[in-house]
């Protein structure tokens, strides 16, 4: 049957009319979904924080800076599922931005541990109130039950990877 969806893609102008078009076997794949799902969600976030000028990543790195002062570079690394290179760019640009300061530990020299600075800590904070209004456009979508369910379906996920 052909797939029959009013919804658009933002990026897609007023006058063009998607095609129907057969989905086979595609539209029986997880992947498929959940691919769908996380691209609007992630254009939706960009969006939303679109003033800030930050990507899931840096904001994810900063909330986890937030509530744990101090934390490592590589632990902030290991959580958000990234490589060391990758933390080491990301931080730069926080860094750059005036959002997060590198401190040397003191107990282990090789050690690098960050904060907030007071910029980075008013940036989170707005960027956090964006990102709750984001959260509950899609939270809306399901009742509490199936948004529990949601979850706990996408953390089996995480265990795999």
């Amino acid at each position: 049957m052909p797939r029959n969806s009013n919804l658009k893609r933002r990026d897609q102008p007023d006058e063009f009319e998607a095609p129907e078009l057969m989905f086979a076997e595609l539209d029986s794949l997880l992947g498929y979904h959940l691919r769908r799902a996380q691209g609007a969600m992630h254009r939706d976030f960009m969006a939303a924080v679109a003033d800030f000028e930050l990507t899931q990543k840096q904001a994810a790195a900063l909330w986890l800076i937030q509530a744990n002062a101090g934390v490592s570079q590589v632990e902030v690394a290991a959580a958000l599922g990234m490589d060391r290179a990758t933390m080491m760019a990301l931080t730069d640009r926080l860094e750059d931005r005036g959002f997060v300061i590198r401190k040397r530990s003191s107990i282990d020299r090789r050690r690098q541990e960050l904060y907030l600075t007071p910029s980075g800590q008013s940036t989170l904070r707005k960027c956090k109130s964006r990102i709750a209004e984001h959260e509950e456009k899609f939270r809306a979508l399901f009742t509490a039950s199936e948004l529990a369910s949601l979850v706990d379906a996408l953390k089996k996920f995480q265990s795999l990877g």
